[in-house]
């Protein structure tokens, strides 16, 4: 089961955000726009590649991914979600 402290340390290595800790990353923060991480559409490919590369999930609806992107704990939801499916 992946948590939301891993989820965060990939995003930070992942994205070059290293001037920032997982402490600093709320659960529930916006993951894109001003109000959260302010990550953009080049920043959901790649975060879509690392969660792809490090989880082995795939996102296959692209039109669920405004819910499963939108905080920390969304993301964490969906990656476990599937890799439980997986099983």
């Amino acid at each position: 089961m992946i948590t939301t402290d891993d989820l965060k340390e990939k995003i930070i290595a992942g994205l070059g955000l290293e001037d920032m800790g997982i402490d600093e990353i709320e659960d529930d923060s916006p993951l894109f726009g001003e109000d959260g991480l302010g990550l953009d559409s080049v920043d959901a490919i790649e975060l879509t590649l690392i969660i792809e590369k490090e989880f082995g999930v795939k996102i296959k609806d692209m039109g669920e991914s405004e819910n499963v992107f939108s905080t920390p704990k969304t993301l964490v939801e969906f990656i476990n979600s599937q890799l439980e499916s997986d099983k």
